[in-house]
């Protein structure tokens, strides 16, 4: 069956597990050639050699979003390895949650560091070819936490409010500046991903993770969505997505 994914190449951060892993596993079984990038090594290589098991097409490298050598480093890689680059999934975040009064400064430093320099750092390394070549699809993951404000999310949440206006203004501006670049943001909710375990603060994890026991979906789920939009035809964009368990009140 064709599709719009097939010989694509797509660069993922944080792709060594949750919503990168499944996106990357997803898109590589529709025949993109996917680029994935993370901190741990051994998991990139592992998720690599299991899609070139199955018949699809893989390359990895360690990445730290917030290195912007790194970033440059991963759209060279993709170059050299399958001759250019057609999108890039912005997927690595942090969810360290907190009361403001708990003053874990040092998190709140983080998120940013990740979760908004993370995805500028992505996106000027790949903006070059993307103006050059006149095309090319943005795809990031924000959070509801980027659409409703949450106790104990202030610091996520904005880095999360960040993405969305980012991510928007970018797709304005390509517009009008005619490159033809594309935007998808996503708004996920609940979905069982390592995203939890960053939590330091006890009564936050607790609440938090009582949510996700009681409604959390797949992230396969949210993959489906990153598919969906990177199969749309090159003169259509659906520039946002909010997801979740159909049960949650979000």
């Amino acid at each position: 069956m064709t599709n719009n994914i097939t010989g694509k190449t797509v660069i993922i951060t944080g792709a060594s597990s949750g919503i990168g892993e499944a996106s990357a596993r997803l898109l590589a079984a529709k025949g993109a050639n996917v680029v994935l990038g993370a901190r741990r090594a051994d998991r990139l290589r592992q998720i690599a050699d299991e899609i070139e098991a199955a018949g699809g097409k893989a390359a990895w490298q360690e990445l730290d979003v917030t290195d912007p050598s790194e970033n440059e480093a991963i759209v060279k890689l993709a170059k050299d390895r399958f001759g250019g680059v057609d999108a890039i999934f912005l997927n690595a975040g942090l969810m360290p949650s907190s009361p403001v009064s708990a003053l874990k400064t040092d998190e709140w430093n983080r998120m940013v560091d990740v979760n908004i320099k993370g995805v500028l750092n992505g996106v000027a390394a790949v903006m070059p070819t993307f103006t050059a070549q006149k095309s090319g699809h943005v795809l990031a993951v924000s959070s509801v936490a980027g659409l409703k404000n949450y106790p104990g999310a202030a610091v996520y949440g904005g880095t999360k409010w960040f993405v969305r206006n980012f991510m928007e203004v970018l797709r304005m501006e390509s517009a009008t500046e005619g490159t033809n670049i594309r935007t998808a943001t996503l708004y996920p909710a609940a979905i069982n991903t390592e995203l939890l375990g960053t939590i330091t603060d006890q009564q936050t994890a607790e609440g938090m993770q009582g949510l996700y026991d009681t409604f959390g979906i797949s992230p396969d789920r949210i993959a489906d969505v990153v598919a969906f939009a990177l199969d749309l035809p090159a003169d259509t964009t659906v520039n946002e997505f909010t997801v979740g368990p159909a049960n949650q009140p979000w």
